[in-house]
């Protein structure tokens, strides 16, 4: 924008400039104005005529002055310059620039003696570096360039003299040298070396301190505002002091405070005005104290109190000050300049009036454009500002680029600029879309540079706004445009994770954004990138670490960035494995049954210790194998060992944590424990016969750790019980087993085993007991009889056998039974023997599962660990009637229009004498439903009945069971259909043979097939057919084929022909239903055909195939059950 400027300094050379004699100078002047100014120079207040020395130019377009200094002394150009930038709307001035060169002068020469001083006193060897420009950084080192070592007791002062409180014969050395480095030209002098003597011939006395520097009960010392404060406090004494420091007029600054050189110097930084005051150090030691006060003054070079005077730009009329406002201690001078000169001697401007610190403008006309100069100083420095007055007449403009597009994130503060230029300044306005109203007040805030600012932007503060910018000279507006978008968020964070190494580990990290904008995903490992290794593999959600080692271990970030915004979480990685195996194992306490074992803890790893196993290796007697000894826990390094004697220990130490065992320690010297008597007896002591006239004595043998020595041996002792006699003893070698034959048989016997070697023998041994052998019982249990209970259980009673008679350990008694007969004369003879076994002591056994209506002999017999005895006399129980199995097959003949024949044979198992028949029969219609039933007695010795007035063409299902006293059986099912008749048939045929009905039929075939299609798409589709519900449907008691609620029958199917009809009473299969005896399963007894499992449930003939299923087997036979009770009830046809 091209647009009338005074000139404007834009960078110039520090007011202090020290420049390197090597090197060019360059004093900096650099200004920007429309027109672009010129330059000029004064030097040391005279005008410096550039062209006129041919060692100095000026850059082009810019007022920064080179000097070459390779035909001429540096010294030439030292001085004050100043620099004028002037176009023809005014004129800037720089600062003052004081150029100087910097300087690094040699040290003198000089011989210095060597110092010899007595052990104990204070010594100060001085540096005294030549004057440099700047100053010189001090430092003391030794020949080899090493810095000499300080201490509380030896230190440097700030001057760089070199202070002792008290000097030691170490301290002795030739080569105490002080170096001076100059920084602007990187030199370092080096002074002569001094050398110290310290001696020790006569001791000095301790003593209270006193201060080196500085000197005198108090001090004073005055600081500019705003530089560094440092202040000393070096003291001597023996033993060497301690310094404090305290303000006594307030308390140090904590934050700008610091204490160096062994809290021998205080250092506050960036000093205020309330840093003035008094300030003590106290230097102490056992002896006693002293102190010293500085008295502290802060002065103040000038400072701008609220900024530099700013520019001003205005139109014609309107008014303006300039304010130049600054403090200082002592207070500031302030003048006024316009383009250079004082304004005092300026042409007179009645818009213009002067009051000390601001220059106020009133009704400004065009050409009173000027720069003015404020400058502002003490006796400490000074200040100098330019500042011009710009009378411009110009219209609105907006700078702010046209339809620009501002992006913020929701919730976030937004920001839209009109940055406008116009003179008078434009008053801003701002729409949002139709304009219907400016947007001023909440949520909108109208800053004074034109910028609208939404505090909390919202998804709905997103459109078209528009900036209009007034003033009396005419009106510009923009459009810009303003993106809410969403935040970008961390869904799921990565977790805290323990991984064993060599495992690997993934870290989420799923993210949500405003799909607008361009997400990018960095992981971060400790706040650096992640290393470049291809086991870390990022995703777009997560890192995954392959194979992790100890390095993968830190803190993992992951950052998500888009353009507006970003979104981080980091979680920590934690490498666990197995500790590393102890080391350095040492023996100590050593005693004769006892050691302590100390160790040192190997790496764990991030996972701490748990416990410790320590495991031994007894070479004598187990060598190659390793046992655990003892556990220790993991805080714990040391273990109190007892051992056994007569063994060679190696012992070895394991740590565990949560990953596991680490690997076995180095093993430790080998520690070897003398013989001893046994401490123990083997154990396990028992007797047994294995011949009827024998007794083994057998034991569990002693380990060669428990021998405690060499040659062990057994000593063996066996008496009868009962019989005071004296006990036998022999020498058994190292065995596990003494047999001791012609022994009375299954005689009672004590035992005692007792451990010996050539050390000794163990302790008395304690009384075991054991029987000698057993032969065969010499008796049969007497008394023998048998209960009937029904007609397919029966229990057996018996007297026990006497102890004496048993020859043994008594296991229990064996019943012997079979089934002679059946009582009916038309089933065959039966011998079939069976054997219940009934452990331990009984006196009485169940005999389940026997057939009714037959005849059984048994008889018991005892048995021991040897085997049975002999059997007692057999005895004869006949079983009472029950009823019958279903008649063995059921046949239809003689099928005719309203009548048909059945036949059938009588029941396999009659269980009693028969007295008849019961056949029932029903009909069947089209849609499976059970008609009423008829009920049909037939005499015992009819095998055929004909039933008559049927109707034709009709499916019946027929039932029929036999009959004894004791009840009915089961029922055997069968269907028939009766013929149809042929002027039915005929008509059936006629119909079949018409057109219409064969186009009906063809209409639903076609329907049939294209459902069938459909369901073939749905199935493809995933659809599922209700196959469950069909098969559940025929297990539901609606569907069964007789009905609870009002007992008729339900809907027929095919496939209930082998089903019992619902309401009709079924047999037990096998369930025994005492109803006369108390006895418990117990007496049920074991062996046998018929046996029983260890909880009393009889496996034998009792729970074995039923008759029910026998008869199934049969020709077009069923298992359903007589339906007389529910065909009783039917009254309806359903």
């Amino acid at each position: 924008m091209l647009l009338p400027q005074p000139p404007t300094l834009t960078h110039q050379s520090p007011k202090d400039y020290i420049i390197d004699p090597r090197e060019n100078i360059i004093i900096h002047c650099e200004a920007k104005g429309k027109p672009h100014p010129s330059f000029s120079w004064t030097r040391n207040g005279t005008h410096f005529d550039i062209d006129q020395d041919p060692n100095v130019n000026m850059r082009p377009h810019s007022g920064t002055m080179v000097v070459d200094i390779s035909r001429e002394k540096v010294e030439h150009y030292e001085g004050v310059y100043q620099c004028t930038a002037r176009n023809k709307h005014g004129t800037a001035v720089s600062n003052n620039i004081v150029v100087r060169q910097s300087r690094s002068p040699l040290w003198s020469k000089e011989r210095i003696k060597p110092i010899v001083v007595q052990e104990g006193v204070s010594l100060v060897l001085p540096c005294r570096p030549p004057a440099g420009l700047p100053p010189p950084i001090i430092f003391w080192m030794d020949n080899n360039f090493q810095r000499l070592p300080q201490s509380s007791r030896v230190s440097q002062s700030l001057n760089g003299d070199l202070y002792f409180s008290n000097v030691l014969r170490e301290d002795s050395r030739n080569d105490y040298i002080c170096y001076a480095r100059f920084p602007h030209t990187q030199t370092i002098q080096q002074k002569q070396p001094i050398t110290v003597k310290v001696l020790n011939q006569d001791p000095v006395d301790e003593r209270r301190p006193t201060f080196l520097t500085p000197s005198g009960p108090s001090s004073s010392k005055m600081v500019l505002r705003g530089q560094v404060l440092e202040m000393e406090c070096i003291a001597e004494g023996l033993p060497t002091p301690e310094i404090s420091w305290t303000k006594i007029s307030g308390d140090l600054p904590a934050k700008r405070t610091a204490f160096l050189h062994y809290q021998k110097t205080l250092r506050i930084v960036n000093v205020s005005e309330s840093d003035a005051g008094d300030y003590r150090c106290t230097a102490r030691n056992r002896h006693g104290f002293v102190h010293h006060t500085i008295h502290v003054t802060v002065k103040a070079a000038p400072y701008w109190i609220s900024g530099a005077p700013k520019n001003l730009v205005l139109a014609p009329g309107e008014n303006g000050v300039l304010t130049c406002r600054a403090s200082g201690t002592p207070k500031p001078s302030i003048t006024w300049a316009m383009n250079g000169i004082p304004i005092e001697n300026s042409p007179k401007d009645f818009s213009r009036k002067v009051e000390d610190d601001t220059v106020i403008f009133t009704d400004v006309q065009v050409g009173s454009s000027a720069v003015y100069q404020c400058n502002v100083s003490n006796d400490y420095g000074y200040l100098l500002s330019n500042a011009f007055v710009n009378v411009l007449s110009e219209p609105p403009r907006v700078l702010t680029p046209a339809h620009k597009v501002y992006q913020v994130i929701r919730n976030h503060q937004a920001l839209i600029d009109c940055t406008s230029f116009g003179s008078p300044i434009p008053k801003i306005t701002w729409f949002k879309d139709s304009r219907a109203s400016t947007l001023d007040g909440d949520p909108y805030i109208l800053h004074d540079n034109g910028t609208l600012e939404i505090h909390v932007a919202q998804m709905h503060n997103s459109g078209k706004y528009t900036c209009v910018a007034r003033n009396t000279l005419g009106i510009s507006e923009n459009h810009v445009y303003l993106e809410v978008k969403e935040p970008t968020r961390i869904l799921k964070q990565p977790e805290y994770k323990i991984v064993q190494r060599g495992r690997s580990v993934v870290f989420e990290c799923k993210v949500k954004h405003d799909p607008s904008l361009i997400p990018t995903m960095t992981w971060l490992k400790d706040d650096g990138e992640l290393p470049d290794d291809e086991r870390l593999i990022v995703d777009s959600d997560s890192l995954t670490i392959t194979d992790v080692t100890e390095n993968d271990a830190g803190v993992y970030t992951c950052i998500m960035n888009t353009t507006l915004d970003h979104d981080s979480a980091s979680a920590e990685l934690t490498v666990v494995e197995q500790p590393d195996p102890p080391t350095d194992l040492e023996l100590t306490d050593q005693k004769k049954r006892s050691v302590q074992i100390t160790w040192t803890p190997g790496d764990e790893h991030n996972s701490p210790i748990q416990k410790f196993l320590i495991q031994y290796e007894d070479s004598l007697h187990h060598r190659g194998h390793w046992h655990n000894l003892t556990e220790v826990p993991g805080t714990k390094t040391t273990a109190h060992l007892k051992l056994s004697p007569y063994a060679q220990y190696t012992f070895r130490v394991m740590a565990l944590n949560a990953v596991g065992y680490s690997r076995p320690s180095f093993p430790s010297r080998v520690y070897k424990t003398e013989p001893a008597a046994p401490d123990e007896n083997p154990t396990g002591v028992q007797g047994f016969g294995t011949e009827h006239n024998n007794l083994v004595i057998s034991w569990k043998p002693l380990s060669g750790l428990q021998s405690n020595g060499p040659g062990l041996h057994y000593r063996v002792m066996w008496r009868q019980k009962f019989l005071d006699s004296e006990w036998t003893s022999v020498t058994v070698a190292n065995n596990s087993k003494f047999v001791v034959s012609g022994t009375p048989t299954f005689v009672p016997y004590e035992l005692k085993v007792q451990a010996v070697n050539d050390y000794g023998a163990g302790p008395e041994p304690v009384i075991a007991h054991g029987y000698s052998g057993e032969d065969l019982p010499v008796a049969a249990p007497e008394n023998v009889q048998a209960m009937i209970l029904n007609s397919t259980l029966a229990e057996v009673h018996w007297d026990p056998v006497p102890a004496k008679l048993i020859r043994g350990h008594l296991k229990g008694y064996k019943v012997y039974y079979w089934r002679e007969r059946s009582l009916h004369k038309h089933n065959p003879h039966h011998v079939e023997k069976q054997i219940l076994t009934f452990s331990g002591n009984h006196t009485r056994g169940m005999l389940p599962g026997l057939h009714a209506f037959s005849l059984y002999s048994f008889n018991v017999r005892v048995y021991n660990g040897k085997g049975e005895g002999p059997a007692s006399p057999t005895q004869k129980f006949e079983t009472p009637e029950g009823v019958p199995s279903a008649p063995s097959s059921l046949v239809i003949t003689n099928s005719n229009l309203d009548s048909l024949t059945l036949e059938w044979n009588p029941p396999h198992d009659r269980n009693g004498r028969l007295t008849g028949y019961t056949l029932k029969y029903q009909p069947v219609n089209n849609s499976n439903e059970l008609g009423p039933v008829e009920e049909l007695a037939l005499p015992a010795n009819e095998t055929s009945v004909t039933l008559l007035n049927l109707k034709y063409s009709t499916r019946y299902k027929f039932y029929l069971n036999a009959k004894t006293v004791r009840g009915a059986g089961p029922a055997i099912s069968q269907e028939a259909v009766t013929i149809m008749d042929e002027a039915v048939a005929s008509r059936q045929v006629d119909i079949a043979t018409q057109g219409w009905f064969i186009g009906l039929m063809c209409a639903i075939a076609l329907l049939i097939l294209i459902l069938l299609i459909i369901c073939f798409i749905q199935r493809n589709k995933g659809g599922k057919y209700p196959v469950k519900e069909k098969e559940d449907a025929h297990t539901d008691p609606e569907f069964q084929p007789m009905k609870e609620e009002d007992c008729t029958f339900g809907e027929y199917s095919d496939n209930e022909d082998h089903k019992p009809l619902k309401g009709s009473r079924t047999p037990s299969n096998g369930t025994v239903k005492r109803d006369d005896s108390d006895d418990s399963l117990v007496d049920y007894g074991e062996g046998g055909d018929g046996q029983f499992n260890e909880d009393g449930s009889f496996i034998g003939q009792y729970s074995g195939k039923s008759a029910s299923r026998d008869t199934a087997e049969g020709h077009e036979s069923s298992e359903a059950p007589s339906p007389i009770n529910a065909m009783n009830s039917l009254n309806s046809f359903v």
